[in-house]
């Protein structure tokens, strides 16, 4: 897969929680050609499914979702904008940053901020408040009014360039990065025989309250699933015990929210692949749409599968490409022996 090529078109499309209209039907063009059928659902989430013919074989979901964090317009003071947040915003980010609002056509704004020659000396280090942020799109108050409502959404505006040879950055790769591998990993089972019937999901919402994945769950009721989500990339101010090195390959989830057969599977298949895995101990929650999907009807065998990321919610989340090619083998093999693995396991 041309990985930024791909991320490049999906991560240049607006899509904050609750408004991934754009994304999802980009998601849909890409996800048709490799499955049996795809819709979107009434969430607006993208459900492919790829049967593979055989009598009570077993079901399985790929989860990674659409949505991103966001901002909504909440009121007009002088012609600037004032916002609220949708989702995970670190609101650091914002002074001096560019936004798209989600209007017919875009419009772009910039968020205002003091110059550091007018501003208090105490106040150089301090981050600005949410509700003391105002938006710039170079309007009058009636126009403002007039063509930006209150609750029209917006985005980061930001595009998906290399940097370097194997790292990519850009907005929205939380999760769309993951969207991405799962179209790989279907690339890379085309012509493979598969035992299971697989599904694949990108969600919607899941910034906010999982909805998306909630919802078209629900109706697929599958077997098994795996939520293939980002975690904290490293970076030189980071943690190591709680950041994973970039180019070292994808990262398996252990704990509660992870079935541990699914989690043994998942490393026995990264061996016999000689793929490189990294874990994370997850004690509680895994923070990923397979918190909810574990508990989903009566029960649902769950894995969390991990692509790490640097700069999470930022308009410069940043990957690596090498990840990204290493977790598409990975679940493309993991896919293919599923039926045989879970026929020990299913009840």
């Amino acid at each position: 897969m041309d990985y930024q090529n791909t991320l490049g078109r999906l991560c240049s499309l607006s899509g904050p929680s609750g408004y991934e209209d754009q994304a999802a039907r980009a998601a849909l063009e890409l996800l048709g050609p490799l499955v049996d059928e795809a819709r979107v659902d009434r969430m607006g989430s993208v459900v492919g499914v790829r049967r593979c013919g055989k009598q009570g074989a077993p079901s399985l979901l790929l989860d990674a979702h659409l949505d991103e964090i966001g901002f909504l317009v909440t009121g007009h003071e002088d012609g600037f904008l004032r916002l609220n947040q949708v989702g995970g915003v670190d609101v650091r980010m914002l002074p001096d940053r560019e936004l798209t609002l989600l209007t017919q056509p875009p419009i772009t704004g910039v968020v205002a901020c003091l110059p550091p020659h007018i501003q208090e000396r105490e106040d150089y280090d301090k981050a600005i408040p949410m509700e003391d942020l105002y938006l710039d799109v170079g309007l009058t108050q009636e126009e403002a009014m007039a063509r930006i409502p209150v609750g029209t959404p917006a985005v980061y505006r930001a595009a998906c360039f290399p940097l370097g040879e194997q790292l990519l950055c850009g907005k929205a790769l939380d999760d769309r990065a993951c969207f991405a591998v799962l179209l790989d990993a279907l690339e890379r089972l085309k012509d493979v025989t598969l035992d299971v019937d697989l599904y694949v999901l990108g969600s919607t919402q899941e910034e906010t309250h999982s909805t998306g994945a909630i919802t078209a769950a629900y109706g697929i009721a599958p077997d098994a699933c795996v939520a293939v989500d980002v975690t904290h990339g490293d970076s030189p101010d980071a943690s190591r015990d709680q950041t994973f090195p970039l180019g070292k390959g994808p990262v398996i989830g252990m704990g509660p929210n992870c079935t541990p057969w699914m989690t043994r599977y998942m490393e026995q298949t990264a061996r016999e692949q000689e793929i490189p895995v990294q874990h994370e101990v997850m004690s509680g929650s895994s923070g990923t749409n397979g918190w909810p999907l574990q508990i989903l009807r009566e029960g649902v065998a769950t894995a969390v599968l991990s692509l790490p990321l640097r700069y999470m919610h930022t308009p410069v989340e940043t990957v690596s490409r090498r990840d990204l090619e290493q977790t598409a083998c990975l679940l493309a093999a993991f896919v293919s022996g599923f039926g045989k693995e879970a026929s020990r396991w299913k009840n």
